[in-house]
């Protein structure tokens, strides 16, 4: 059976790097003993998903091949599948790189390229795995003119890769969609995207919000990455978010499950 989002409760997606560059924890968990520790710890503090990147997408990142990208994953992504009990994702947008941790055992293709490849869709198709379609026009290093605004175009967008999804065989249930916070947008955009949630979900996709410590958490003070997060998360939660990526990952499962229980006596 192909992999199913559970869109029913708040789900926490723990983040993962093992890239020397990544704006927050670059080089932290470069070894696969020092992932999977970080892994399982992710697990245990109660994450739902666990997401492995191996390349940075960072303002002024370089992007790498497949070949340096899976030199970097494989390593950690095989000690990590032998031990985790959660779904694994895996945030690429090489094909080659997701066939192979598909092959692993990730469950997930948590795509940031903005389109929808044919070859992407046979690798997760093969595989009956998920896959998490991001609004990306303009990189994380360039801003679009969006016209007549953000939420709008953004909303179109993602509804049309899902459509292109379908074409190609996915199974709704199969597919995620992701407003690409930071990715092409200015603060601005940001916040109005986290606003304005509610007009950007489809009936029965999930819908993924990754804030976590970004830029436009910044505008609470360099000091307040954390709770601003939060903040954040919680805004895209009440709109109806799905799945909250996140780097602390104990304090948004907190958070998360006291707004899900409030969002039921509304």
């Amino acid at each position: 059976m192909p992999y199913t989002f559970d869109i029913t409760r708040t789900q926490i997606m723990g983040i993962l790097n093992v890239t020397p560059d990544s704006f927050y924890d670059g080089g932290a968990y470069g070894s696969p003993e020092a992932a999977l520790a970080r892994a399982m710890e992710m697990q245990a503090e109660g994450a739902d998903i666990l997401d492995i990147g191996a390349q940075s997408t960072r303002p002024g990142s370089k992007p790498i091949s497949a070949e340096e990208e899976l030199e970097r994953l494989l390593p950690a992504l095989e000690a990590i599948m032998r031990q985790m009990s959660i779904p694994v994702s895996v945030d690429t947008y090489h094909p080659e790189t997701a066939r192979q941790a598909l092959a692993c055992g990730a469950q997930i293709i948590n795509d940031v390229s903005g389109i929808v490849s044919e070859k992407m869709a046979r690798a997760v198709k093969d595989y009956g795995a998920g896959w998490i379609l991001m609004h990306n026009a303009g990189g994380a290093d360039a801003v679009p003119d969006y016209r007549p605004d953000v939420v709008t175009v953004a909303g179109n967008a993602l509804r049309e890769m899902v459509k292109q999804a379908q074409a190609f065989g996915l199974e709704q249930t199969q597919l995620c969609i992701d407003p690409g916070i930071g990715f092409g947008k200015t603060r601005e955009d940001d916040l109005a995207l986290l606003a304005h949630t509610v007009r950007l979900r489809i009936p029965g996709v999930a819908y993924l919000v990754g804030a976590s410590r970004k830029r436009v958490t910044a505008l609470a003070g360099e000091d307040g990455r954390l709770p601003a997060t939060i903040a954040a998360h919680t805004a895209a939660q009440l709109g109806g978010a799905t799945i909250l990526r996140v780097h602390d990952v104990k304090e948004a499962r907190q958070a998360a499950t006291l707004v899900d229980f409030i969002r039921a006596e509304v």
